[in-house]
């Protein structure tokens, strides 16, 4: 059975599938701030919805993460890094990517298990 949630026309935020949930490429909250800020937020969001989702950091499978330009790769890292927690690390990319409005820096899209 796929549950959806939050659905709209072109996506919805959680897609869940046995066992499995599939977050929504997530940005920022105020794409203004710079690009540790707006990886904090970014963050803060994929934690919301993963516990909306029945799941948490510890349950993430795969991350794929978009960055608008890679010279901000280690800034993001250092928030990236401090968010994980230690020895549960999914796999990972990271792409440089354009943007779907020029002032965000990064997206990410997360596969995680359920609790």
């Amino acid at each position: 059975m796929i549950e959806r949630q939050e659905t709209k026309a072109r996506m919805s935020r959680i897609v869940k599938h046995n066992g499995t949930i599939y977050l929504c490429g997530q940005v920022c909250a105020d794409a203004t701030k710079d690009i540790t800020e707006q990886t904090q937020t970014m963050l803060d969001k994929v934690e919301v919805l993963l516990e909306q989702a029945g799941s948490d950091k510890e349950h993430m499978l795969s991350a794929t993460i978009y960055i608008k330009d890679m010279s901000l790769f280690a800034e993001m890292n250092a928030v990236w890094d401090n968010w994980v927690p230690a020895g549960y690390a999914p796999a990972r990319a990271c792409v440089e990517a354009s943007m779907a409005r020029d002032a965000l820096l990064v997206e990410i899209s997360v596969i995680a298990a359920e609790k």
